[in-house]
């Protein structure tokens, strides 16, 4: 592709490229030969990608993405990547990371193109932005992003009826109605659940190695980060409200408890998720985002401050962070098991245990957006049909995501658990959390986690 057509691509996509994103690209879509279009280095992470004029790109260069997550250059330099979920590619190579999201039109995904991106060195220094192209041709057509909900704005229908069914087919949890669901329209309650158009595919955990089985067949039968020989670790339950904001709840949850891990309850801060609803430009807002991105490229390329420094409104906006306050970086992202598609439950279950909560993404699909009236008990998948006057229908997936804290077994149930933080406030379920069932992949709960290190100051 000239770099004059190229041009014509990139100014065509700066025209979607402030809203949120409706990219659905699989593997397969991104796998194979990119060339990146890398504009001037010598910026620092206030650089604006959105002017990006593709014409002062330097000389471009062509990577190979490989199975599983190995990535190499015309230069013969090795390097790995990563899909982050459904929504881009991160490629880490020579020395340099690159980060963009898949390009899209309206609800279609056009996955052999990206949107304008960003690139720096490992240490977060010298910035340029960038765009690529796919050189190979399986599987590019543009393709359908994902059924569009309708109807936004109506009123939600609690059923009750519903919700006695809910108890009445299984016996592990128990349901009830929430006030906080009354009087509110159908896109409040999506947004809850991580963002009305946050869809993605959902990925099956990874093998687990005989090693990796015996070792964690050596941890403890139960573990709960609340309580480690008396002393929690795990910072206050919050609530979101109707802001897609659970991407920032869940992954500032991980580094408050990290840093608490890590410094002996010494130090305890609570950070700011408004400062990454206004701030981030690695997330739609109150649209939606995700932890790999926040947790990971947000904290460690530009850094998360404090509550106080921007406390949270729940709503879009221009950035309003104290630009005095301290900034606290991360490194180390990645997901579980080392790219996207590698996870499972014993990798989960030694990460936890080791170095503290994971933050982990959850597919609330037709069948488990049953969790809004989750109250007790080990929550699981209810398979029967939902009600013809349940106002929600599977239009689309949306990504909830949320904190795993521990893990336990219910000997008289006989059933293993997983025990995770939510963001809908201390009134909702078990002050706060939920139980879910462990090992059987629970609405993709064991497929997508990924982790990261604080750095402290």
């Amino acid at each position: 592709m000239t770099i004059a057509a190229v041009v014509a691509v990139v100014l065509f996509r700066f025209l979607y490229s402030n809203a949120d994103t409706a990219a659905n690209c699989t593997y397969d879509d991104i796998r194979g030969s990119w060339t990146y279009y890398v504009g001037p280095g010598g910026h620092n992470n206030s650089l604006d990608c959105s002017h990006f004029d593709v014409s002062d790109a330097h000389a471009p260069f062509t990577v190979q993405l490989l199975f599983p997550n190995i990535a190499f250059d015309d230069k013969y330099n090795s390097g790995f990547w990563t899909m982050v979920y459904n929504q881009g590619c991160e490629v880490v190579i020579d020395n340099r990371k690159y980060f963009a999201f898949s390009a899209y039109k309206g609800t279609q995904s056009i996955c052999n193109e990206t949107l304008s991106g960003w690139s720096h060195d490992v240490d977060g220094t010298n910035w340029s932005c960038y765009v690529g192209v796919k050189q190979t041709t399986v599987d590019i057509e543009a393709k359908p992003a994902g059924r569009q909900a309708k109807n936004l704005n109506d009123l939600f229908v609690i059923d009750n009826n519903y919700i006695q069914e809910l108890n009445s087919v299984q016996s592990l949890w128990k349901a009830t109605v929430y006030p906080e669901l009354k009087n509110v329209t159908v896109r409040e309650v999506l947004s809850r659940l991580g963002g009305v158009r946050k869809s993605f595919a959902s990925i099956k955990p990874a093998e687990a190695s005989a090693n990796v089985v015996a070792l964690a067949a050596q941890l403890p039968r139960h573990f709960d980060w609340r309580n480690v020989s008396g002393v929690n670790y795990v910072s206050p339950v919050e609530n979101q409200g109707s802001c897609g904001s659970c991407y920032a709840f869940g992954s500032l949850g991980m580094l408050e408890a990290r840093i608490r891990i890590l410094t002996k309850n010494k130090f305890r801060p609570v950070f700011s998720e408004q400062d990454v609803v206004e701030c981030s430009q690695y997330s739609q807002g109150c649209e939606g985002g995700f932890p790999y991105l926040i947790a990971g490229k947000y904290a460690e390329d530009f850094g998360v401050v404090e509550e106080h420094c921007n406390p949270y409104k729940g709503e879009d906006g221009k950035c309003h962070t104290n630009k005095n306050c301290t900034r606290y970086f991360a490194t180390k992202y990645q997901y579980v098991g080392g790219f996207f598609g590698a996870c499972n439950v014993p990798l989960m279950q030694m990460e936890l245990v080791k170095n503290g909560p994971i933050a982990v993404t959850f597919n609330a699909g037709a069948r488990c957006f049953s969790l809004l009236h989750y109250k007790s008990g080990i929550f699981h998948e209810v398979k029967m049909p939902i009600s013809d006057n349940f106002i929600f229908n599977p239009w689309e997936f949306t990504n909830h995501a949320v904190l795993l804290v521990g893990y336990g077994r219910d000997e008289e149930k006989k059933e293993d658990y997983w025990i995770v933080k939510n963001s809908w406030g201390k009134t909702w379920g078990e002050n706060g959390y939920f139980r879910i069932r462990r090992g059987t992949d629970e609405c993709a709960l064991e497929s997508m986690a990924m982790v990261s290190t604080p750095i402290l100051p």
